[in-house]
């Protein structure tokens, strides 16, 4: 699953990115709306993490831009803004949920794996090409009947 972070607190975006490859995702970043929604226009994302204050265009901007474009991304803002309004005006933007900062990281992963189920983009965790194979829900790699042993970094290149 290929996804984007568009945080501005790099420190932030930096354990969210971390994170989410090792649970087997392949994470870009960007640490400003603009940024943001030009890498949604350039690469294809299953889903996007948007924080709501950002630099040079806010999160709700992004957001609004993206649905406008027809763009069907799910999006999670995830950001400090708590209260109901911040939250409506979130899912008011088109956004298909929102996490208040801070959160607990299995959180995040759950509302990730439930946005990818709503959308039926639940893909099949085996990728196969000829003899080659990986699991990507348990990591394994085999080569016909060989497993091959890769680390987290080198596995996150092909998912």
């Amino acid at each position: 699953m290929r996804t984007l972070v568009v945080e501005d607190e790099r420190r932030l975006c930096n354990i969210i990115k971390r994170g989410l490859i090792e649970e087997g995702y392949a994470v870009d970043a960007a640490y400003n709306g603009e940024d943001g929604g030009y890498l949604t226009e350039s690469t294809p994302y299953d889903f996007i993490i948007l924080d709501i204050m950002l630099p040079k265009k806010d999160g709700i901007e992004v957001c609004q831009e993206l649905r406008g474009k027809k763009v069907n991304i799910p999006i999670l803002m995830l950001t400090a803004r708590d209260t109901v309004e911040d939250r409506i005006k979130g899912l008011d933007a088109e956004a298909d949920d929102y996490l208040v900062k801070p959160f607990a990281f299995n959180e995040l992963l759950a509302r990730i794996r439930a946005l990818l189920r709503r959308e039926g983009r639940l893909k099949t965790p085996r990728l196969q090409v000829g003899d080659l194979s990986m699991d990507t829900l348990t990591r394994e790699v085999w080569y016909g009947e060989r497993n091959i042993e890769l680390t987290s970094s080198e596995i996150s290149k092909y998912i």
